[in-house]
């Protein structure tokens, strides 16, 4: 659910240079929330990337995990320092090969990086949505992916794929459209959040609602305003559940731990000056996601993570029974937060309704966030499947 930038490019190295400009798709006709309430029109922030051939049968949507966005491969300029999230992965002869597909990102509904979410001008009052936007869903995102891949006149997509939050509406994808959906890869997600990952979103939620500077929602949307503490701290854990105890400490590899003075520690005043390398790592983290997210946003697409369960109205093999396309579902050995286990249940549940569906796991160390980073055994398993069909 993150991109972890010092990581994955410390073990991916320099990203393509295809240099790639973001679109906008503009809805200009009243949107209807699953749970309730309307927005007048919204705007979907997307880029592509390979060209699209005759019969629009090549396309290729990509759902981005929780704090993603729409810039998933490519760069904007040619100094840009670091490409899209999953360069590595999206481009001329990998995994997803432009060469041969078209590939389609949109940043989701709810978000805060171009797409209209809380942050955008709710045009009934002249402000921002701030806390008066609908609460949103997996399927309201996926719903309005859909409007966008109509706009392209694509009537099929040859496949869907997506990590985490992005597997989870991958998975939606086929079930509410499958006639539109040939092939599905699903990664480190699961058909139901589980309750140890709702509990870190409560915790984070919390942070930022109990921030003073939140202001009940409306904290504006001038510059340094709004409750950057709690959203950094909010980060700062779910940080923690994205990595395997190996990745963290391979972050503070070279950094030393405190020592303790010597003679009696006769108060707690010390305990303020103590800072471990991990928590150095940590407020980092925190820090710089306050430049590219918004705190209402993150209240917003968590809260839809903790609401997903693929079988709240029926069991998950009746869930399945709609399904055509072909699904592959990926698990990580050292994913904690969507531990394998999760991930072999929609396997399960799809063969026992009958459908094309395989399981591969993947050793790996760096836990969740194992499927945004460079894996030729992930790559080699992609692409087969791709062309399988």
């Amino acid at each position: 659910m993150t991109d972890d930038d010092e990581l994955t490019q410390e073990i991916n190295g320099e990203g393509a240079s295809d240099l790639v400009s973001p679109q906008d798709f503009v809805y200009d006709r009243p949107f209807e929330f699953e749970l309730g309430g309307s927005i007048p029109n919204f705007t979907l922030r997307y880029e592509t990337y390979g060209a699209l051939n005759a019969d629009k049968s090549n396309a290729i949507l990509i759902c981005h995990a929780l704090t993603g966005d729409h810039h998933v491969a490519g760069r904007h300029r040619p100094e840009d320092k670091r490409p899209g999230w999953w360069d590595h992965f999206i481009g001329p002869g990998k995994a997803v090969d432009t060469r041969k597909y078209f590939v389609i990102c949109s940043n989701c509904l709810g978000g805060c990086s171009g797409s209209t979410g809380p942050t955008s001008v709710n045009p009934e009052t002249g402000d921002p949505y701030g806390i008066d936007f609908p609460v949103l869903t997996f399927r309201d995102m996926v719903r309005a992916q859909k409007l966008l891949i109509d706009s392209l006149g694509i009537r099929r997509l040859h496949a869907v794929i997506g990590g985490s939050m992005g597997g989870m509406q991958a998975l939606i994808w086929e079930i509410e459209f499958p006639d539109m959906v040939k092939n599905v890869i699903a990664m480190a997600c699961a058909a139901k959040q589980n309750t140890q990952a709702t509990a870190f979103n409560s915790v984070a939620r919390a942070a930022i609602t109990q921030d003073p500077n939140w202001l009940g929602g409306y904290y504006g949307e001038l510059e340094g305003t709004g409750p950057r503490s709690g959203l950094a701290v909010a980060r700062m854990m779910a940080h923690i559940t994205y990595l395997s105890d190996f990745s963290l400490t391979a972050k503070i590899r070279r950094e030393k731990s405190p020592e303790l003075p010597g003679g009696r520690i006769k108060t707690g005043e010390f305990l303020r000056k103590i800072t471990f390398p991990i928590e150095s790592y940590l407020h980092h983290q925190g820090e710089k996601f306050l430049d590219r997210f918004d705190a209402n946003s993150y209240l917003y697409i968590t809260a839809a993570s903790d609401f997903f369960n693929l079988a709240k109205e029926h069991s998950l093999d009746q869930t399945f029974a709609c399904v055509k396309a072909r699904t592959l579902v990926v698990g990580f050995s050292t994913d904690w937060l969507y531990p394998p286990w999760q991930n072999r249940e929609i396997v399960i549940a799809l063969k026992r309704a009958g459908k094309d569906a395989r399981y591969v796991e993947i050793e790996a160390v760096a836990g969740h966030d194992s499927f945004l980073l460079n894996s030729p055994h992930l790559y080699e398993t992609t692409a087969r499947f791709l062309e399988e069909n």
